[in-house]
């Protein structure tokens, strides 16, 4: 039998079955555990005159609090501490970590630097999104988009990047009510495409997303976007361009990781907070290009540009 922690619904059968005169193996059958951990749960409650499930549940809450699994070493607090000072993201530190054997999981970290910034420190100024509360728990439960479909049931060969026709897709915010800008990525070539428009609006985004990837559209398999109500019309798009629009999870932006890197470069050409009414079109197709025609390191050092007319063509 596979161990398991006890929730406290199990906690609480135990009790009822205890007042009922089962004796232990009959109780750890009905709950679908082993009967020493029954037995463990009798034993925490000691010197009360019945099993209390309430009492028994905190102290096992405490203790697992308590645990190596969630006391981490001054020393990689030490080291994620010195990389996030270096502007890393907690996804990036947590992965590097893990390769050197010193895990440390990027929930953890959010809530790290939360309790930091609770107690006046300056840690979340290191974020990217710096301003913004960490979220997680209700909001990502479900998505707010009518039939959304999840990225669980995205084909396996995206993750790859090994197909080509792969899309993931963004907006980009300036100063607020000045409009947005879509930006689209190419998952195998990194290739980019941005257009600007009026409003984060659902219609102003569809078309937009329709206008950039129509040229392409043999080439466009599956689009992946985030759970931004500007894309609500997803099944317009996928019905013009005969694809398939997947959704990641919420606060999960490592899953269009390629798509927000490039969102960064175009930050050097469209500043944060800007007014976008005074970027001119031609600003934007500028950026476009010296993106597209920038030499990736994941593309041995070829021009995404280039590479996806290669295989276009």
């Amino acid at each position: 039998m596979n161990y398991q922690q006890l929730t406290e619904a199990r906690r609480y059968q135990i009790s009822v079955l205890l007042e009922q005169g089962f004796p232990i193996a009959i109780i750890a059958k009905c709950i679908h555990c082993h009967r020493s951990s029954v037995y463990r749960e009798i034993k925490r409650c000691q010197g009360q005159p019945h099993y209390n499930p309430k009492m028994a549940h905190q102290k096992a809450v405490e203790l697992r609090r308590q645990s190596a699994k969630y006391t981490i070493p001054e020393r990689r607090i030490e080291s994620l501490l010195l990389l996030l000072q270096l502007d890393w993201s907690p996804e990036q530190i947590s992965h590097v970590l893990n390769l050197v054997k010193e895990p440390v999981s990027h929930e953890w970290i959010y809530r790290y630097i939360a309790r930091n910034k609770r107690n006046g420190g300056k840690l979340y100024r290191h974020l990217r999104q710096g301003h913004k509360r960490y979220r997680r728990g209700k909001a990502e439960q479900a998505p707010t988009i009518k039939n959304a479909v999840s990225i669980d049931e995205r084909p396996a060969i995206v993750d790859s990047r090994e197909r080509f026709g792969d899309w993931e897709i963004d907006t980009v915010l300036g100063q607020h009510g000045t409009g947005a800008i879509v930006t689209i990525l190419e998952r195998k070539t990194r290739f980019y495409l941005i257009k600007k428009v009026n409003s984060k609006s659902a219609e102003d985004v569809t078309r937009a997303t329709i206008e950039l990837l129509m040229p392409y559209k043999a080439h466009v398999l599956t689009i992946t976007a985030d759970n931004g109500r500007e894309f609500a019309n997803h099944e317009e798009i996928a019905n013009a361009l005969d694809t398939k629009v997947y959704f990641a999870h919420p606060y999960r932006s490592c899953e269009r990781g390629a798509n927000e890197n490039a969102n960064g470069l175009l930050r050097q050409y469209v500043k944060k907070g800007v007014d976008l009414r005074l970027v001119s079109n031609e600003l934007i197709e500028f950026a476009q290009s010296r993106i597209n025609y920038r030499p990736k390191k994941c593309l041995k050092f070829k021009q995404p540009a280039v590479v996806f007319h290669q295989l276009v063509a």
